[in-house]
């Protein structure tokens, strides 16, 4: 039997139930009051353990805001890579990309607008701070990707989806009003993307 196939002890799936109850909670709590004004007391009561336990999971809200939002910036970024799959154009599929990307981080405006600083400014070493880095780098290999399907653009496929990357978070970041709909910050990104293609 391999590692990978041997059923997880109790302890494990303790602490993996323990885990999944705290992101349901916060997840809930952060989408019902948003994330400043919520405790993590009332995560913890919600989750129904303990403030220590809950810390041993993540020390801040920041880094619990990382854990929730973590999975559903992951399945945002596979909706997109999906889409962009059947767009035969480059600009589309770089927009098919981005598209579910901004509507996840808008869910609720101020965690998405929180969530985008704990990417940019979190602790280096908390790991949920480095998967959400790791989700934003295979955001830009999976734009990459696609503009490269552009033979003249291969080359600079990596640094050209680092830009397109960058006007994104910015985009989210500067529109953090629910004032400005999702295909208005959709639009705005499609309007640089396209000027930056066009050269």
């Amino acid at each position: 039997m391999s590692l990978a196939s041997q059923p997880l002890s109790r302890r494990e799936r303790n602490k993996q139930e323990k885990l999944d109850r705290i992101i349901a909670a916060a997840s809930a709590l952060f989408a019902e009051h948003g994330v400043e004004e919520v405790t993590t007391q009332q995560i913890a009561d919600k989750a129904d353990i303990g403030t220590g336990t809950l810390f041993l999971y993540a020390k801040t809200k920041g880094e619990l805001l990382l854990l929730v939002q973590n999975t559903h910036y992951a399945e945002a970024l596979e909706r997109g890579r999906a889409a962009a799959e059947g767009v035969p154009d480059v600009l589309g599929a770089v927009m098919a990309i981005m598209q579910p990307i901004v509507e996840c981080n808008r869910v609720q405006i101020s965690n998405g607008r929180t969530y985008l600083r704990e990417m940019a400014f979190g602790d280096p070493e908390e790991p949920h701070h480095v998967e959400a880095l790791a989700i934003a780098g295979q955001t830009e290999e999976a734009l990459a990707a696609v503009l490269a399907r552009d033979e003249s653009r291969a080359d600079d496929a990596p640094t050209l989806a680092h830009i397109i990357s960058a006007i994104g978070f910015l985009s989210m970041a500067s529109h953090a009003s629910s004032a400005v709909s999702n295909a208005a910050v959709v639009g705005d990104i499609r309007a640089q993307v396209s000027a930056l293609l066009a050269r």
